[in-house]
């Protein structure tokens, strides 16, 4: 009789032989791709041991989804090499949604390229190969990697491995080094391996047809812009033919709803060459519904006792060598502008100069605010807001549309409390955002809790304790759920973010709240307690929009351009039959005007039907049609902007129900 050996399977504990794999252990079950061995993702080939904890993992779970996308780009990059022989193997991680490969070829790869991939593709995953562990020495790897330079490289790299490995899958400098073969079932032989951890599938026929190539792109070796240009091709993967069509309309449905070609198409904004990447200008249409935006925070903000405070773009580099954000935060400036050096006539230095910089952050600032002057324990909270620009050095292959600029307006505010108001100004703060992203009509809501990054931190590990301690009982507290961002929080400290689904499930980070003790200490801040002695403010930090420009992005997606009344550029389009009835189109626009509604008139040459049809296109909420019975009765015909129409309404109460609309912020 073979030895027995104890597990944890599934919460349950069993006997099974030494030996047992986690083939073995879940035999019955073709779902599971892979298990979870106590902290780790492991091959089901895997022999198990006594005493560990063993959890199956399915083909549709978070893991499951990643390693089978993951073992799909293997696949692609065997495919690659038979198609391109003298295709260099780069990396080839998994990544939301899909998996992308790196491959150093002598053309780039074409649309017709892909579509023959994606059949040699299938090929492979019928022929069922195997996926293969093989734990090897750094020599035996070298010899199997010889003809592959970056393989070679990665292996190379000891002082930065733990990068390297993340984004090339590679076990490096952990003690072991692993080759995945894909092996012929019916011979044995190796088809074609690659260096990498894993895991991966048990075989390709588990990849199934449900997979595609989406494009190919430039792309720098590890992301370095000083190395070589390799091609990289992104694919997806999914469990099932119809999970994978379901992923196809809703890429689809969000390419319509691209915010830059609405943009474009509803004359919103653009991004003029002559300013530069990620610089955009907005039209007249845009800076309504912008404005529109703007102005309603400031009245909520107001309400909600904040004060508001302008601050300048430019400041000299020594605040921010005080705010730590020149040691910390530099990559993401803007080169320094060195004035105010005067030179003698020979060139040398009679008043040296100064370093000023475009500013990153609004938070400084307000710190100098505070301490203009003092500060008694009865001005707290103390609440301060501003529309503040700021500047970010965005690197050009990250800039996109409005969604990532480098030059933005955020909707900042800065609390300043004691210890004990801290706790109930997080909750409040947390409230008043939740709230006001719902009145523009997000209201789909989870909370991610970002906490200190061990490498990039200030401040003492006990205030970091306390903040980060602190924001987790808010955020359990709110009731949502709270998903942990390990390193995830700013130098300076935690923070919770509220992420919000849109219109079609997507997930955008939307306003954070960040709790500090630090900079009030970098910057002295002070203020009198009720006893008299001088005391340490916390600070809050605390963005709604995040920048009024990428929540505008999210917006013109969320909406598909179709603005709800309050927010749309134009509310009311009136359109007179015929020319006879002009004149009692713009009457009503008058009077429409009058009560501070955003109004036009249709009066040109174009058709009816032409006139109706661009409302639609320009995604208007309210059109009135007015023709001979109705300026008889008085009335107008109602259109709203998805086509239905009621006829015969008195002009009083269409104007009633617009104005309603847009006083109550309905669609």
């Amino acid at each position: 009789m073979s030895e027995q050996i104890t597990l944890s399977v599934d919460g349950e504990q069993r006997a099974v032989a030494a030996g047992t794999t986690g083939a073995e252990l879940y035999f019955d079950d073709r779902s599971v791709v892979v298990m979870q061995v106590d902290d780790a993702l492991c091959d089901l080939s895997r022999e198990l041991e006594a005493g560990t904890t063993v959890e199956r993992v399915t083909i549709d779970s978070p893991a499951g989804l990643e390693v089978l996308r993951h073992s799909t780009a293997h696949v692609m990059a065997q495919a690659v090499q038979q198609l391109r022989p003298e295709a260099k193997l780069g990396i080839g991680p998994y990544i939301t949604d899909g998996f992308y490969f790196d491959f150093d070829v002598e053309e780039p790869f074409t649309p017709e390229d892909l579509k023959t991939l994606e059949k040699m593709m299938l090929k492979i995953v019928n022929q069922n190969q195997k996926f293969a562990r093989r734990v090897v020495t750094e020599a035996e790897a070298r010899a199997a990697m010889a003809g592959e330079p970056y393989k070679l490289e990665i292996l190379g790299k000891s002082s930065d491995a733990d990068a390297v490995a993340e984004g090339a899958n590679i076990e490096v400098g952990a003690g072991e080094i692993t080759i995945y073969d894909n092996v012929d079932r019916k011979s044995g032989d190796t088809i074609w391996c690659d260096l990498c951890r894993g895991p991966h599938l048990p075989n390709t026929k588990l990849i199934s047809n449900a997979f595609a190539l989406t494009r190919s792109a430039a792309a720098y070796w590890l992301g370095n812009e000083k190395n070589k240009q390799l091609q990289r091709i992104y694919g997806t993967a999914w469990p099932t033919k119809a999970d994978l069509k379901a992923y196809q309309e809703r890429l689809a449905e969000a390419e319509r709803r691209d915010h830059r070609k609405l943009g474009a198409e509803l004359d919103l904004f653009s991004f003029p060459d002559e300013l530069g990447s990620g610089l955009p200008v907005f039209h007249p249409k845009g800076g309504i519904i912008r404005r529109a935006m703007e102005d309603y925070s400031r009245q909520r903000h107001e309400e909600a006792g904040y004060e508001f405070v302008y601050t300048p773009h430019i400041t000299k580099g020594h605040l921010y060598e005080i705010s730590g954000h020149l040691d910390w935060y530099r990559d993401g400036m803007f080169p320094p502008m060195h004035v105010d050096e005067e030179l003698n006539e020979d060139g040398s230095v009679r008043k040296p100069g100064q370093d000023y910089y475009l500013k990153p952050m609004n938070c400084p600032m307000h710190n100098l605010i505070f301490a203009s002057r003092g500060r008694s324990y009865r001005e707290l909270p103390l609440r301060m807001f501003e529309f503040g620009s700021v500047y970010r050095y965005e690197k050009s292959g990250v800039v996109h549309g409005l969604t990532r600029v480098r030059g933005m307006t955020q909707d900042d505010a800065h609390i300043y409390c004691t210890r004990e108001q801290m706790k109930d100004e997080l909750t409040n703060a947390l409230e008043f955002v939740l709230d006001l992203l719902k009145d523009y009509g997000l209201d789909d809501f989870y909370l991610e809790l970002s906490t200190k990054n061990p490498e990039k931190y200030v401040g003492s590990d006990d205030a970091w304790d306390e903040a980060t301690r602190t924001l987790e009982e808010v955020a359990t507290a709110s009731g949502l759920e709270l998903v942990p961002d390990p390193g995830g929080a700013a130098f300076y400290g935690p923070k919770i973010s509220v992420q919000a689904r849109d219109a079609i499930g997507r997930t955008w980070q939307m306003s954070t709240i960040q709790l500090d003790f630090n900079l009030p200490e970098r910057f002295e801040l002070e203020f009198q307690a009720a006893d008299g002695s001088r005391q340490r403010p916390v600070m809050i930090h605390r963005a709604l929009f995040g920048s009024v420009e990428r929540f505008m992005g999210v917006l013109i997606e969320h909406y598909a351009g179709a603005f709800p009344a309050w927010l749309a550029p134009v509310q009311v389009l009136g359109i007179p039959v015929a020319e006879a009835f002009n004149d009692y189109v713009q009457d009503i626009v008058g009077q429409l005007k009058a009560l501070g509604i955003r109004v036009e008139a249709d009066l040109g040459t174009e058709r009816f039907p032409k006139k109706i049809r661009n409302a639609s296109k320009n995604k208007i909420p309210f059109t009135l049609i007015a023709g001979g019975e109705d300026a008889e009765a008085g009335a107008v015909s109602f259109r709203f902007r998805d086509g239905s129409q009621d006829n015969g309404v008195p002009v009083a109460e269409a104007i009633e129900r617009i104005v309603t609309a847009v006083q109550n912020r309905e669609a």
